[in-house]
């Protein structure tokens, strides 16, 4: 009963066998396996049905741990009933939008039922938003209310007619007099349980906006075969106290707290990413699963060796990044450090999981993304859509069953035989495992011959003095494009220009030898820790204008 109940009767037993192992098939008393199929069927398999089937299963669980303290999985969902009956006394309901932008704590997770439990989609908003791009973002997509932590509150000046509440308040003598927060609007409202709305919402992720403006991504339901995918490659467990150290307003952080719904994970959530705080949260809170991004990981193996020593992380089973690729041996000098428990998922913000890359398969190739996760489809297709022989490169196609619907301004990914882009270029190697080569618009031609920055980059990652690094392709009137290189030197590093060709020399063709290399404190990057190249191919166009004013 419960298997058919969580899965579906057409499910496959490879769905049932990866719950099994996870621990999510477990006996429950009769009445609350009624009781859990009357809110899937009411409410769907969303935040509005999953938290609230998690105060069904676990009520007196702690579902999240903050800054605050900690909440309940019955918590958590009364508090959400009282917010989504204050905010349709504001006129929100079904098919409106509900505008989040606020960092990892309780009052993501609140906005985030109370909007679905009306059927409203939920945008969420990247907190690194420059004002200008929150405008636009605003106007395009036109939310009924926007939920923000009191730091954001100037950014939003300029969008006065978009109704607004305060999440998690910095300083309440600061607040604007009617001002609204969601606390008050919490404890001033009933919690009891609300009926179902007519449609479920859908979750709006944008797209990290390195190249332009993000772009709105929503998605509907994905159903169990979401958790499925991510489970039979990623050995999480029922029960498990989780750091979920990405952002949740992005794909990874937000599967995350998804996957909670099903595994009943404990969140422990802190507002912020500090290296050492992230090291001391989990030992601390003994979180045997941490959900991280690449330069998470950079800066924690950056600390001293003293403080990496000081903190206890024998009990970490997964460490689960994603959102861009690991550069160089990161893998290896993390594994070597901590232990073979390192997870790396590889996809997008329209196509979810394409990829993932166990411990062994790191152990084996560094480089690599890993292999298709259950039911989904990876394909390299050449210009024509026809699928290429193993070892060649051409266009990365997924397909499963968490594709976007397209954007919210219009427009979508391309599409061959229901296989989705996901806009980077690969191959599929002879060990059957996919290499990511590049974002297929990052490829430069440089004196007739095909360069991926990316393969640039993790070489010079790899240099025992460098800390991060970009490549860029820059105009060039020998050339057509050259290669420009931003390096982060580790402290006291005497590395130069110099040095960083003559290392790549040694290990990659001339031609993929950048013809400069430029210096830098820290690279540019967004909430997600992708590195913004729009932001220095800016610089470099304001540094070479200068130059020739001088």
């Amino acid at each position: 009963m419960i298997a058919k109940l969580l899965t579906g009767a057409g499910t496959a037993g490879t769905s049932l066998r990866v719950l099994a192992q996870a621990g999510v098939l477990r006996p429950y008393p009769p009445t609350t396996l009624l009781r859990l199929a009357r809110i899937l069927r009411d409410w769907g398999t969303g935040p509005a049905g999953g938290f609230m089937s998690m105060a069904a299963r676990s009520p007196a669980a702690v579902g999240v741990v903050d800054e605050l303290g900690d909440l309940t999985w019955r918590e958590l969902h009364r508090r959400s009933n009282a917010l989504a009956r204050a905010l349709r006394e504001q006129g929100v309901g079904e098919g409106d939008a509900v505008a989040v932008m606020c960092r990892n704590h309780r009052f993501f997770l609140d906005a985030t039922c109370a909007g679905a439990k009306l059927g409203a989609d939920v945008l969420y908003l990247n907190t690194a938003f420059a004002g200008p791009q929150l405008v636009e973002v605003l106007e395009r997509d036109r939310p009924a209310v926007v939920v923000h932590d009191q730091e954001f509150g100037p950014l939003l000046a300029d969008t006065a007619d978009v109704p607004r509440i305060v999440a998690w308040v910095d300083d309440d003598r600061d607040l604007p007099v009617g001002t609204r927060t969601l606390e008050q609007l919490v404890a001033g409202h009933d919690d009891a349980d609300l009926d179902p709305p007519g449609r479920h919402g859908r979750t709006v992720i944008l797209t990290s906006g390195t190249t332009g403006t993000p772009k709105g991504a929503p998605r509907s339901e994905a159903g169990i075969d979401a958790a499925v995918a991510l489970l039979s490659a990623i050995p999480l467990r029922h029960g498990w106290r989780t750091h979920v150290a990405a952002p949740l307003f992005h794909t990874w952080g937000f599967a995350h707290m998804a996957l909670a719904m099903l595994l009943g994970s404990t969140l422990v959530l802190r507002r912020r990413f500090d290296p050492e705080d992230t090291l001391r949260t989990i030992a601390d809170e003994g979180c045997q699963s941490v959900v991280v991004i690449p330069v998470m990981l950079q800066r924690i193996l950056a600390l001293p060796v003293d403080v990496l020593e000081a903190h206890d992380l024998s009990h970490v089973e997964v460490v689960a990044s994603s959102g861009s690729a690991l550069p160089g041996d990161l893998a290896l000098t993390w594994m070597d450090r901590f232990g073979d428990h390192l997870y790396s998922t590889y996809g997008s913000t329209e196509v979810a999981y394409a990829a993932v890359a166990g411990p062994a398969d790191l152990r084996e190739a560094p480089s690599t993304a890993g292999r298709a996760p259950y039911a989904t489809v990876l394909k390299v297709l050449d210009e024509a859509g026809d699928e290429v022989a193993a070892g060649r490169s051409g266009r990365i196609f997924v397909g499963n069953g968490m594709l976007f619907e397209g954007y919210t301004g219009g427009g979508s990914k391309e599409v061959v035989d229901g296989l989705m882009c996901t806009g980077d270029v690969g191959r599929l190697g002879e060990d059957g495992r996919l290499y990511v080569e590049g974002r297929d618009d990052d490829m430069i031609v440089s004196g007739g011959e095909n360069v991926f920055p990316q393969e640039v980059e993790d070489c010079i990652a790899r240099h025992d003095d460098v800390v991060e690094v970009a490549a860029v392709g820059v105009d060039d009137d020998d050339f057509g494009k050259r290669l420009r290189a931003f390096v982060v030197v580790r402290a006291g590093a005497e590395l130069d220009q110099d040095g960083v060709q003559t290392w790549v020399k040694q290990q990659l063709a001339r031609y993929k030898v950048p013809r400069d290399v430029v210096f830098l404190d820290e690279l540019p990057r967004n909430a997600t820790g992708k590195v913004l190249k729009r932001e220095l191919t800016s610089a470099d166009r304001h540094d070479q204008k200068q130059d020739e004013d001088a």
